[in-house]
């Protein structure tokens, strides 16, 4: 069972770690980062991988302890981060819609990726956490005054693997999906689902479980790598991953501002480059972790489907539309002016790096592309300041 904590429950041993923390930039410091998975998931081997990059690259001026689902779970990290209970964290915008809105439009639009063809095939979370960096670290300032707004600053962005069905009942055609409840992790998923007439359940990654196991959903809407971030393997029975689609986006290394601020140049920029790597190792090993994944569902028993023609058919139809009109929701619910604009702007960027990726062969040919490509881009003296 998946353990749950308070921003109050754990503010005065937060405290103590940020006043720890908080010395001055010519000191030795550890900054304290917060992620809401559980030790051994990707994510978290991967921020393992950033915390020694900007230790290498500061010499050890700086360090990183990186807090399992310890210090703040999924949906606290925003708000922790922003009242300084982290340093640091991995923060899904997709929890907070209207303090993120120009961020989640794009992220909001991963379900293209079902209509790319096979070129992406393989490569989609390699492609697509290039594009969204790149997009928001370098052309959106709208989205980088939301991170200032909620007091942190933005440093990349993680992306996991094509997006299907993971369910205690069959679901493979529209009639088995009519009425299921699905836990959906952001908005395009609910649109779908209610498009499919299923019920969209709003759930954080840390009550999938739970949910599963106790009935209170009859599938959750995930990638097959999270079966085995959240161990879930044994609350599954079945699996139908060719739909939705789409995938999961994060911000990976948000930084609370006023430490970000106390930082010199040479440790901001290894915190960017400990954000590539972040995204490169994460991207590549959930791709090398979905095949893993479907093995050992199929020697537990679980049985493994394909969508119907229809329901394949019904969801690329729902995508085209839903792009279509995403913009208008969005500046209707939330303001957003540009909307067009920056989605057309993101699909261009999005072309570029499904060409820039297939030639990729491992996580540190992948970091040093978004390195060479983004991060390093970033003028360290202005951004976030």
């Amino acid at each position: 069972m998946l353990h749950k904590y308070s921003l109050k429950g754990i503010a005065a041993t937060a405290a103590v770690l940020a006043a720890t923390s908080l010395t001055s930039a010519v000191e030795a410091r550890q900054l304290n980062y917060a992620i809401g998975f559980p030790s051994g998931a990707i994510a978290v081997n991967a921020a393992e991988r950033m915390a020694d990059t900007v230790e290498n690259r500061t010499d050890g001026e700086v360090t990183v302890k990186v807090y399992p689902m310890s210090l703040l779970d999924m949906a606290e990290t925003p708000g922790g981060v922003k009242q300084g209970l982290a340093d640091a964290g991995f923060v899904l915008t997709q929890y907070n819609p209207s303090e993120f809105a120009h961020t989640n439009l794009v992220s909001e639009s991963t379900m293209v990726l079902q209509l790319m063809g096979d070129e992406v095939e393989g490569r989609q979370a390699m492609a697509y956490a290039g594009a969204i960096a790149e997009f928001v670290l370098l052309n959106c300032p709208e989205c980088n005054q939301e991170f200032a707004d909620q007091n942190q600053v933005y440093t990349g962005a993680g992306a996991g693997t094509s997006y299907g069905l993971v369910c205690n009942t069959p679901v493979t055609n529209g009639d088995e999906l009519e009425g299921k409840r699905l836990r959906v992790g952001a908005s395009q998923w609910a649109r779908w689902a209610s498009a499919m007439d299923a019920s969209p359940v709003s759930m954080t990654g840390n009550e999938m479980y739970e949910a599963l196991d106790q009935g209170v959903v009859d599938c959750v809407v995930v990638s097959a790598p999270e079966i085995h971030n959240f161990n879930m393997l044994d609350v599954v029975t079945d699996l139908t991953m060719a739909v939705p689609g789409g995938i999961f986006t994060s911000a990976t290394v948000n930084v609370n501002e006023r430490v970000w601020d106390g930082l010199d140049e040479n440790a901001r920029r290894a915190l960017l480059r400990g954000s590539a790597e972040m995204a490169a190792m994460g991207a590549f090993r959930y791709h090398a972790l979905e095949g893993e994944v479907m093995d050992k569902a199929r020697e537990a028993g679980v049985a493994i489907h394909k969508p119907s023609d229809e329901l394949v058919k019904q969801t690329r139809r729902f995508i085209r539309n839903d792009l279509d009109t995403m913009a208008e929701t969005y500046q209707q619910k939330y303001g957003v002016k540009r909307g067009e604009e920056m989605l057309a702007d993101l699909r261009e960027i999005l072309d570029k790096w499904v060409a820039l990726v297939q030639d990729v062969d491992n996580a540190d040919e992948l970091a040093q592309l978004y390195w060479d490509e983004i991060h390093s881009r970033v003028d360290v003296s202005e951004h976030g300041l």
